[in-house]
């Protein structure tokens, strides 16, 4: 039986799959074999990059006569020294030619500089009268130096390309485009007209699934099994996706196979999906462990402390930081806003940034929870008032996101009370000035909108902005929901805690001021 896969490439005979090559965005692939053209394709972690490359390598062996070859450059992450990175180059060539039954190129020079030009050109000979097409994995993982000669060289035969010649098509393919990590590689200068690979016909990319491709995606199954999905699980599932492969493919295997107790179940529900959702954030799994690992990084922490605490920077899609974060996947612009790319990345973002924070919180004593099982939220934000004036100075001074501080505080201290027995959902964004938390507890709603009164600002004005969107936030999630509004003072010369630390209410909302 065929399964939703989430570990390497997917092969239709062994997976639920749709063909990655519908998913390209500015590729002409039968146009790069008949005109001889050298191309890039870049997308995030985990979309389907190696998965196109080997099922495409396969078409066009069986199909069109051509000589072609997957090679992955993945060996030759951290290696500096073009000297050694060359002779490993050249040894993934020959071993993916072996694996492939194709002719064996050897190697007839020592010398770095000439050494993939020298194997190309014999290879080419070798497979004439088939042209070759060479499709190179992980390009992004050589640095510095070795990428110019790596580029150097395969420019040094594009001019002659050919059957029997040099490959007559070759594709780059990595996370981000070529001409950032040429950028990267020339220390942080702009590509100019003189680079190294200015031989390059397309960037294209791979985009996400669509919710009809989502639909179809698990049609394979109901078809195979009998299994049945609900429209309100496909919904949740692109909800929380946005149409990531890895993240759905997640999702409907988790559902499909381990979230109940029973052995098996004719129709997956949206109970199944979030259970299955709330599994792999909690596992932390390696796709999504590899993100929370870059937030380390001072450039993607720039960008999440500015879209978590709803600033507006004119400068932020400009930056290489911006571009860095596109190229992960872990950001987007929609409907005009920039924001994190799907609401599992969200969790996974807050989660991580709060995750030593939340285990510091002492687990609370006191009762949170109202005799019919819904949360106590009143007595629980006035804990956090009493907890913020304790501990948010001292705390702050060890934060890295001293912008968004307030917002994770926030967020660790419900996560500690909520962890396993509720949901909430983030939204935020760069220019928005506000975060909107919605939690789910046991069948009630809670909406917590936070805004951040600055030096410019008035707590009277941020408070009647913050009714006004809180309102429209409720409008907008259609539901009863109880709602409160929290507001931190970061001014400067803020006043005493005895007169900041405020309760109100006004038109039913619950006003919070710390």
């Amino acid at each position: 039986m065929r399964f939703f896969n989430t570990t390497g490439p997917s092969f239709p005979e062994d997976h639920y799959m749709l063909p990655p090559g519908d998913r390209l965005v500015g590729a002409q692939l039968d146009r790069y074999i008949r005109d001889k053209l050298y191309w890039c394709l870049h997308a995030p972690r985990q979309t389907g990059k190696t998965t196109f490359l080997l099922n495409w390598q396969r078409e066009l062996s069986t199909v069109n006569k051509v000589a072609a070859c997957y090679v992955s450059l993945e060996r030759c992450q951290g290696i500096t020294k073009t000297e050694r990175a060359m002779p490993a180059i050249c040894e993934a060539i020959r071993e993916s030619a072996g694996k492939l039954q194709l002719p064996v190129p050897a190697v007839k020079t020592a010398e770095p500089y000439s050494m993939l030009s020298a194997v190309l050109t014999e290879w080419a000979a070798l497979t004439d009268p088939k042209p070759l097409v060479v499709l190179f994995d992980e390009t992004d993982v050589l640095e510095g130096d070795v990428l110019i000669s790596f580029l150097r060289q395969l420019r040094d035969g594009f001019a002659t390309r050919g059957i029997g010649i040099f490959p007559v098509s070759i594709a780059l393919v990595g996370m981000r485009d070529l001409k950032d990590y040429i950028t990267v590689a020339k220390g942080g200068v702009p590509v100019n007209p003189g680079s190294p690979f200015n031989i390059k016909e397309d960037s294209a990319v791979l985009s996400n699934f669509t919710k009809e491709d989502i639909a179809r995606l698990f049609a394979q199954r109901t078809e195979e099994t009998g299994q049945e999905i609900e429209i309100a699980a496909l919904e949740y599932v692109w909800e929380q996706s946005r149409g990531q492969p890895w993240i759905v493919n997640s999702l409907f295997k988790r559902s499909t196979m381990r979230v109940l107790d029973e052995d098996c179940y004719d129709e997956v529900k949206e109970k199944h999906v979030r259970e299955a959702r709330e599994q792999i954030v909690l596992a932390r799994e390696t796709h999504l462990d590899s993100l929370a690992y870059r937030l380390k990084e001072p450039g993607v922490r720039y960008v999440m402390e500015t879209l978590l605490s709803g600033n507006i920077d004119t400068n932020l899609l400009g930056s290489d930081a911006w571009r860095l974060c596109v190229d992960l996947g872990l950001v987007t612009i929609e409907n005009g806003n920039p924001g994190i790319s799907n609401p599992m990345y969200r969790e996974v973002v807050a989660r991580e940034i709060t995750y030593s924070t939340q285990y510091m919180i002492a687990h609370p004593e006191w009762q949170w929870e109202k005799a019919d099982g819904s949360l106590d939220m009143d007595t629980l934000l006035r804990e956090f008032q009493f907890f913020w004036r304790r501990n948010s100075e001292l705390w702050e001074a060890k934060s890295d996101y001293t912008e968004a501080f307030p917002h994770l505080l926030l967020m660790a201290f419900l996560q500690r009370v909520l962890n396993g027995g509720g949901y909430i959902n983030r939204e935020y964004a760069a220019g928005r000035g506000r975060m909107d938390l919605y939690i789910e507890y046991k069948g009630y709603r809670y909406i917590i909108e936070i805004k951040l009164v600055h030096s410019y600002e008035t707590p009277v004005e941020i408070k009647a902005e913050g009714l006004k969107q809180i309102v429209r936030y409720c409008d907008q999630i259609g539901s009863n929901a109880s709602a409160y509004l929290v507001i931190f003072d970061r001014r400067t010369d803020k006043p005493s805690w005895e007169t900041r630390l405020k309760w109100s209410t006004d038109g039913g909302i619950t006003v919070v001021e710390c």
